[in-house]
């Protein structure tokens, strides 16, 4: 029996650095024996299919095949589709009357709690405005990502020391639900 998983890799392609191209990508994750291997954008969003359960080995294992293949560490987290599906689902804002670009979620290598952020003064941030999940953050910036200041509050590293942490906008977390789904 096999699952179905995203892979998310962290910090490619962007600005020129850490050069992924998609279809080698493909090619790394069908060499480690995984089917149904499918991308999704050239930001490292990856589905495939494999027999394993254990999320964090297939994770380590891609980390470390992606070094020998490109010479630079990658960041990944791999996810199960009914775990895609659950973040999707339990979103705390109105995903449907909102663009795409406006939500976000931040997937986490593991629980976070919100003693985590604690010290961020949410009132100095409104409109924007997070919520924690299941190994995840949703945030909501109405004027988008590249104009967020709770963004970049969330993003210091008194915040995520320690974390492997990815974002995705609601864009791309609804189509990998749907291409996780079957």
């Amino acid at each position: 029996m096999t699952t179905t998983y995203a892979a998310l890799l962290r910090g490619i392609n962007v600005s020129g650095s850490k050069r992924v191209p998609m279809p080698e990508l493909r090619t790394v994750l069908t060499e480690l024996g995984h089917t149904g291997v499918a991308t999704y954008l050239q930001s490292g969003n990856a589905v495939f299919r494999s027999g394993s359960d254990d999320e964090d080995a297939l994770a380590a294992d891609l980390e470390q095949a992606l070094r020998r293949r490109f010479g630079f560490a990658v960041d990944c987290l791999v996810r199960d589709a009914g775990y895609l599906a659950a973040v999707a689902d339990a979103c705390p804002f109105p995903a449907a009357e909102l663009e795409g670009k406006q939500l976000h979620v931040t997937y986490f290598d593991r629980p976070v709690g919100a003693g985590r952020f604690a010290d961020l003064a949410a009132a100095e941030f409104l409109p924007e405005e997070f919520r924690l999940g299941d190994r995840c953050l949703y945030l909501y910036a109405p004027d988008g990502l590249g104009r967020s200041k709770l963004a970049v509050a969330l993003g210091r590293p008194r915040h995520v020391k320690g974390l492997t942490a990815t974002s995705r906008n609601w864009n791309t977390v609804v189509k990998l639900v749907e291409m996780t789904r079957g």
